[in-house]
């Protein structure tokens, strides 16, 4: 029987991309090697919908944390954690990019944690414009997410019929498996 972080079938034709995509990339080969041997990897495998400029800021280094403000518990909050790998996709268009996240904070929202966000992160989420926190202030949970090794990558084709603006891919298994001894 299959383990249940096992890499779905549905997935091999993106994985197969991917894989192409970083071909060369010393850091992303390694790292994505669990997906190539198709075994469950040790991470999470998340696609990001991002919009303009935001993405192209991810892109250049410039935005270093990315942050996902929700009314509710949507992913990625609490989905997300440290060596998870984020596809970085345009809306209504490509995957361009990908990154792994190095840390995370999760947050429900009051004055005092929307100050801390305000002011520890607005520079590193690229939110100096007051519209970014007038769009966001009936949120009530926060997802903040240093990524770092941001790669673009050649545009790779996806797919996506719904409005969601993060889609946990892949979870990895987190079922310890028990060994009974039995031969």
């Amino acid at each position: 029987m299959a383990n249940s972080g096992t890499i779905h079938n549905s997935l091999s034709p993106l994985v197969d991309e991917l894989l192409s995509a970083v071909r060369g990339d010393i850091f992303w080969e390694s790292y994505l090697k669990p997906l190539q041997l198709l075994e469950s990897p040790t991470f999470r495998l998340h696609l990001a919908i991002l919009v303009e400029p935001y993405l192209q800021f991810i892109l250049d280094g410039k935005k270093t944390v990315e942050s996902r403000f929700s009314t509710r518990k949507f992913a990625p909050y609490n989905r997300v954690e440290k060596g998870d790998v984020v596809l970085l996709k345009q809306s209504s268009g490509p995957i361009v990019g990908i990154c792994q996240v190095s840390y995370v904070w999760f947050y429900q929202l009051e004055p005092e944690s929307w100050q801390t966000i305000k002011e520890g992160f607005a520079t590193a989420i690229c939110a100096q414009d007051p519209d970014f926190w007038k769009q966001r202030e009936a949120a009530s949970f926060a997802t903040l997410m240093r990524i770092q090794n941001v790669k673009s990558i050649e545009p790779i084709k996806f797919v996506k019929r719904d409005r969601r603006g993060w889609v946990v891919l892949h979870e990895t298994s987190s079922q310890l498996q028990l060994d009974l001894g039995i031969p």
